[in-house]
């Protein structure tokens, strides 16, 4: 017959098999909706006119880069984790990267990452999870963009984020 404490260990461990199957299988997330402009509901979308000429994510990131029918780039970024935006101007550097800067940052996208940089030290390389756009493309002329990036203080509130951009694994 058992004892009082061996029906307690095996209910503690039957308790904790349970919280570790629980925690185990949950399901992933989904990735978020997407067609040829970018992201749906979300920062990192190109508005017609324009044309995404890449997009893609990481795990804490979407980014899309939009082509102007004058053939002037803009980065639409949105880190995923609490919504902040970034849209300024972008340049086409060649082999399937692009390059944008605000005051204090440039943001490289490439088909493998988004990589953030201050001078020259590398502040963030995030990994892509999706991409579309050029793998690596023969060296192309850089675009001129389209003048001096913006700061990262609009003169006009950006607003909340959009519903894809809510959330996130907190990373």
């Amino acid at each position: 017959m058992p004892t009082s404490s061996s029906i307690f260990c095996w209910s503690v461990a039957a308790a904790a098999g349970t919280v570790l199957f629980a925690f185990g299988t949950q399901p992933a997330a989904a990735a978020p909706a997407s067609d040829a402009q970018g992201f749906l509901d979300s920062t990192a979308r190109c508005a017609a006119p324009s044309t995404a000429v890449a997009y893609g994510r990481t795990d804490s990131s979407r980014i899309a880069v939009c082509k102007s029918p004058d053939g002037k780039y803009q980065y639409r970024g949105v880190r995923v984790r609490d919504g902040a935006k970034l849209i300024t101007a972008a340049t086409a550097t060649g082999d399937g990267e692009f390059t944008a800067a605000n005051d204090v940052a440039t943001y490289t996208v490439t088909a493998d990452a988004l990589t953030v940089t201050i001078g020259d030290d590398v502040i963030r390389e995030e990994t892509m999870v999706e991409f579309h756009g050029p793998a690596a493309t023969p060296a192309a002329p850089a675009s001129p963009g389209v003048g001096p990036a913006p700061t990262t203080t609009p003169t006009k509130p950006l607003g909340p984020p959009l519903p894809a951009e809510v959330g996130g694994s907190g990373s």
